[in-house]
């Protein structure tokens, strides 16, 4: 039975989507999908019923749960009476937001900080390596700072983050006339021109 018979057409674009999306997010078409069905389904699902619905081959299936299980993004429950393992995607959005970042943040970003660290270390022996390690310094001291907020932000209640967020522009307009006040809003629009770290 296709695709289109299993899903209603909002649920198939929704899929269809995230399949697509794979790729340019570091995951592939198949638990793309996957992800995107469990999100949107009311119940649990076993590895079955995902294989019947994407008309995915069982094994490409238990692949895509144990790689969104190493993501942290499904969980696994039993039904009573029933041997075989379901699986479902976290409710709360936030928590799926805060976990996917956190996987991101071990993957993607930790790596290089520490790469930073150890080159700032380092001692330049020439003109060349002293401009690339203050370009580094400033590329570290950045996502530092980032990750710091981050990590303020996910001790915050759901509730307030959201707050948080929906002040954005307010927030925007308040820094870019201290800037505009303190005589930094013309540093801030020409990165170029920062002075090197001492």
């Amino acid at each position: 039975m296709p695709l289109q018979d299993h899903l209603p057409p909002l649920n198939r674009e929704f899929v269809a989507h995230f399949g697509e999306m794979g790729s340019r997010w570091g995951i592939n078409r198949t638990v793309g999908q996957i992800y995107a069905l469990l999100f949107i389904s009311p119940n649990a699902l076993n590895a079955d019923e995902i294989a019947e619905t994407l008309e995915f081959s069982r094994s490409n299936v238990s692949m895509g749960l144990k790689e969104l299980q190493a993501w942290r993004l499904v969980r696994l429950r039993h039904q009573p009476g029933d041997r075989r393992e379901y699986f479902e995607a976290p409710a709360d959005v936030w928590e799926i937001f805060r976990v996917l970042a956190e996987e991101r943040r071990r993957r993607e970003v930790e790596p290089t900080l520490s790469m930073l660290r150890t080159a700032l270390l380092d001692t330049p022996t020439n003109d060349a390596e002293r401009h690339a390690q203050n370009r580094m310094r400033e590329m570290h001291d950045l996502i530092d700072r980032l990750m710091t907020w981050f990590d303020d932000v996910q001790k915050l209640a759901p509730e307030t983050a959201l707050q948080l967020m929906g002040m954005g522009a307010t927030v925007t307009r308040v820094l870019e006339l201290k800037d505009r006040l303190t005589g930094k809003g013309a540093r801030a629009a020409r990165p170029d021109k920062l002075p090197d770290a001492a």
